[in-house]
């Protein structure tokens, strides 16, 4: 008992102290932008940051669940566009605005557990069943919607409750409230705790007598249930969506989550350090904006920031497996002296 309550705390101060560093290189980001372009940290640009965050943030704090399974979920970001546009296109035909927000969390709740059903019951590798599902929901909604763009309106409750009200970043509080839930959900419930059990060792886990299955199809609901809150905040924040996009959300809610901490291999997730990630490619897209535009560059800032974004993830992930590797070497090397005493 004493030792796992040793391991535990040590898991803690390990997640801490990762945390902390990632914070330190994001202030230290921030404060280099904020440098070369005092523009950076202006009111108008600190808003644009968090109308942009609120989406990411979210849909990377419900993927955090499916990767701390040792999956993977490239649906997220068609599903997000999806959401909005079907129930977008329904406002448009007539249907209250308000309906629209249990619609999209519908449509994400629904093809998460789709996703769930044919990893957990069907046994189809991740990376294909929701690169399937991703390319069926993109085309699916297009043909359903049948036009290029969906309006949402500007200027109403809906927008001042997840987006902007009177300048004031509310999603920020939204991703510091679902941030919260997130960290109940995986630390303190047995969903959670059972999910990264799946992550650590799935067939120990189930031998144990736990359904697996059934808590892979948890992991990904969650994920979908999220991919569609995202999609409030979306449609939201930017009141024009275009049908049939979304390929690349994916990627940058993916990386928010690997550079937080989450391990790519499963079994350990930091809910926190996938906000901080979120907020890190978010800084370096609008800083990398700024940078450019002062000194006049001719290159697309997007394209650099797929190029730093790729190498941080790298690095990260590549950060990750040498510290598996080092744990697995600290319990092999372990096991032989505990044979010797006893």
């Amino acid at each position: 008992m004493i030792e796992m309550k040793n391991n535990t705390l040590a898991s803690v101060i390990k997640k801490s102290m990762q945390n902390m560093i990632i914070i330190a290189a994001l202030a230290v980001l921030v404060l280099i932008f904020w440098a070369l372009n005092p523009n950076f940290l202006g009111k108008y640009n600190i808003v644009s940051m968090a109308q942009s965050l609120a989406p990411y943030a979210i849909m990377g704090l419900g993927v955090t669940f499916v990767i701390a399974t040792g999956g993977i979920d490239l649906s997220i970001g068609t599903t997000c566009i999806a959401s909005a546009v079907i129930a977008g296109k329904l406002y448009m035909n007539g249907m209250p605005l308000g309906w629209t927000i249990p619609i999209m969390i519908a449509i994400g709740a629904f093809i998460g557990f789709i996703n769930g059903i044919l990893i957990a019951k069907l046994k189809i590798p991740a990376f294909i069943a929701t690169l399937g599902t991703m390319m069926f929901g993109r085309g699916l909604s297009a043909i359903i919607v049948s036009i290029p763009n969906i309006f949402y309106p500007g200027g109403t409750w809906f927008n001042k409750v997840f987006s902007n009200f009177n300048g004031v970043p509310v999603g920020l509080i939204w991703v510091v409230f679902f941030a919260l839930i997130c960290m109940y959900l995986m630390y303190k419930c047995k969903v959670g705790r059972y999910i990264l059990s799946i992550g650590s060792n799935e067939e120990a886990t189930r031998l144990s007598g736990i359904d697996t299955d059934k808590y892979k199809i948890i992991a990904y609901t969650i994920a979908g249930i999220a991919t569609g809150i995202a999609a409030i905040f979306w449609s939201a924040s930017f009141t024009t969506v275009a049908a049939a996009t979304g390929n690349g959300m994916e990627l940058d809610a993916i990386a928010g989550v690997y550079i937080g901490g989450t391990s790519a291999a499963g079994g350990t997730a930091s809910i926190a350090g996938s906000v901080i990630g979120a907020i890190m490619l978010v800084v370096i897209r609008s800083g990398l904006n700024f940078v450019l535009a002062k000194f006049n560059l001719n290159v697309n800032s997007t394209y650099v920031t797929y190029v730093l974004t790729g190498i941080i993830v790298v690095v990260a992930v590549l950060m990750d497996v040498i510290k598996n590797k080092n744990a697995n070497k600290v319990k092999v090397e372990k096991k032989p002296k505990e044979a010797k005493k006893a």
